[in-house]
């Protein structure tokens, strides 16, 4: 392989692994409002 595409693989690596990262230490928020959801009867058998 050429010089710059194992610069490219490595920085898609680094991105990656970045982005996991990120996502496995930031701290979502739960929701702060309650969901309701009527289901129609028709919905469900008898």
């Amino acid at each position: 392989m050429s010089k710059s595409t194992k610069i490219i693989i490595y920085i898609g690596l680094i991105a990656v692994l970045g982005g996991g990262l990120f996502l496995m230490t930031w701290d979502i928020p739960a929701p702060s409002e309650p969901v309701e959801k009527t289901l129609n009867n028709d919905r469900f058998p008898s």
